[in-house]
């Protein structure tokens, strides 16, 4: 079940499409007659996961309601080179400017599924679940997290507004742990909402200074080699949620895993995965 919300989709589909069309495609409208219809296949041309299918079906509907798209595969299914994922047929001048975009979001979408199927994948046989992070594209974020949980990863905060999330930063600010969950604490008590708290620790001392205090929902061990990380998992010893960040990759994720933390979060999921490759090639019928 996607988790978009519809106002925000169709607000980034008219920017992006503003963007890109300008005053008008003027390639396709000095080239093809504006009456004329056609028929584009959207065709996988590399193995992976497919994520924004139910997005592109979105993006023709707002770029001309008359096109008709018949979906073959959907999210979160595995694809292979030359599966065709969608039909669309319409006016050339309308598939034409949707194609670009369409196929930005997905290629986008896709590659960041398929990155994560095979941390999820690896971490089959753990406790652990695999987290994105908010090291994501500007503007994108809302698809870029909804492609990691197409791919079986679960979302963490969306934002700075969902979640208390104490960094080393604010550690160092607040005047060191205990100073800052306190603050923590007397804020979230003043709020009119339910939120969480999660501290990060840098070591097995400010790790104790956090169960000494207690009040916080998740402990977040960055940094630690796994010695430390198996220690530190001990020692928390199932109060509070684990997780462990830092340095984290397809290569050695498996290892994290293996300390015993309740998840790992991977800012490689999003900002540095590649798209994965597809086109929307035109049907001829002769």
């Amino acid at each position: 079940m996607s988790t978009i919300n519809k106002k925000q989709l169709n607000s980034f589909i008219q920017q992006a499409l503003q963007e890109d069309v300008g005053d008008g495609d003027h390639t396709s409208l000095s080239t093809i007659p504006s009456e004329k219809r056609g028929v584009a296949r959207l065709i996988i041309k590399e193995d992976g996961i497919l994520a924004g299918v139910e997005i592109a079906v979105d993006i023709f509907e707002a770029v001309d309601s008359s096109l008709e798209v018949t979906v073959q595969r959907t999210d979160g299914e595995e694809v292979v080179i030359g599966d065709v994922v969608l039909l669309v047929e319409g006016s050339i001048h309308s598939i034409l400017v949707a194609e670009r975009l369409v196929l930005n979001v997905m290629q986008r979408m896709s590659g960041i599924a398929t990155t994560t199927r095979k941390v999820v994948k690896l971490l089959e046989g753990t406790q652990t679940k695999v987290l994105d992070t908010r090291k994501t594209t500007p503007g994108l974020r809302f698809l870029e997290k909804e492609a990691v949980r197409i791919g079986g990863g679960v979302n963490h905060r969306f934002g700075l507004y969902d979640m208390i999330l104490i960094k080393d930063n604010h550690v160092d600010y607040a005047g060191g742990i205990t100073a800052a969950l306190l603050a923590a604490n007397t804020y979230r008590e003043s709020l009119k909402k339910a939120i969480q708290i999660e501290i990060e620790v840098r070591n097995l001392a400010e790790l104790q200074s956090v169960l000494d205090f207690g009040h916080v929902d998740r402990i977040l061990l960055d940094n630690f080699d796994f010695e430390t990380l198996k220690l530190a998992v001990q020692l928390v010893n199932g109060k509070f949620i684990t997780e462990a960040s830092g340095g984290i990759t397809l290569e050695n994720a498996k290892q994290f895993a293996d300390c015993g933390v309740n998840y790992i979060s991977m800012g490689a999921l999003t900002h540095s995965v590649k798209s994965l490759d597809m086109s929307l090639k035109a049907q001829i019928v002769n």
